[in-house]
């Protein structure tokens, strides 16, 4: 038989066992409500518009809006004597200006010189490192000058296109938004009762200045369009020459309640003054000394 000290020492051990408490069962940790982590890239900043680098794009970019600001002053008295007229007889010639411009001086949009140039100034450095390969096969150059020849004419002839198409387009697109340019100015004071065609014919011509030319270059990206909306894009010849529009024309109704009885006070005269003033000095000044800058 066992002694009477084991058995107490192998009760107490037992005693003590049962007595241990077990331990209580961990809460439940709630779900994270922090989204994912996500795998796409973050969006390249909006880039200004670069003109194209060519002689023509250099004169035209200067000489029409001097030609424009020439045949609005050579009309203005007929503008005066009948708005509807004169706007309607305008409107075609400021919409064929604008496809020359845009055609002459603008990237398509979704070209490299719409989004900033880098990719064009990469594929420049490229070229270069490629010299050496280019002169050890001087024996196959003639065929090959040929071959590029035919490629940079069947390039050229696909970005004429191209640009035609895009032209068309933007203009499609401007005409579509011309009601809506009318009943902002509707909601911001112009006449509702009367004055329709005045008030639709102004909204037309800034739909073709202000609009065409960001049309032509940034297409429908949504992005760029909300920073051109908040006015955080940066600044260039499309981007000014929208600003320009929009306080032009705001500023061009202040002589419109004065009571000085002058014929030009009539509307929309002197909105549509202020429009074609603010555009073209926003355009220059976007495309030359602010160019790149942001509000």
């Amino acid at each position: 038989m066992p002694s009477t000290p084991a058995k107490g020492a192998a009760a107490t051990a037992a005693l003590s066992k049962s007595n241990k408490p077990t331990p209580s069962p961990q809460p439940a940790q709630p779900p994270s409500l922090s989204p994912p982590p996500s795998d796409e890239k973050p969006q390249p900043p909006l880039r200004p518009v670069q003109t194209k680098p060519t002689q023509l794009a250099r004169t035209a970019r200067h000489a029409l809006p001097a030609l424009q600001a020439a045949l609005f002053l050579a009309r203005f008295r007929a503008l005066v004597a009948d708005p509807v007229a004169e706007m309607s007889m305008t409107l075609p010639v400021t919409a064929a200006l604008q496809v020359t411009y845009a055609l002459a001086c603008l990237p398509v949009a979704g070209s490299s010189g719409g989004k900033g140039g880098d990719e064009a100034a990469a594929a420049g450095a490229g070229a270069g490192k490629k010299t050496a390969t280019a002169t050890a096969t001087a024996t196959a150059m003639p065929a090959r000058l040929g071959s590029g020849k035919r490629k940079a004419a069947a390039a050229a002839d696909g970005g004429m296109r191209k640009g035609a198409t895009t032209a068309v387009l933007s203009l499609l697109l401007s005409a579509l938004v011309t009601p809506f340019l009318y009943i902002t100015m509707i909601l911001f004071g112009a006449p509702f009762l009367t004055h329709g065609s005045h008030t639709l014919l102004c909204a037309a011509h800034m739909a073709v200045l202000a609009l065409f030319p960001l049309f032509f270059v940034r297409g429908v990206d949504g992005r760029a369009w909300a920073a051109l909306g908040g006015f955080a894009a940066p600044l260039d010849d499309t981007f000014g020459g929208l600003v320009g529009a929009v306080v032009g024309a705001w500023l061009g109704a202040v002589p419109i309640p004065l009571d000085w009885d002058r014929d030009w006070q009539r509307w929309p005269v002197t909105i549509l003054a202020g429009l074609y003033a603010g555009y073209l000095l926003g355009r220059v000044v976007g495309g030359t000394v602010a160019w790149g800058k942001k509000f």
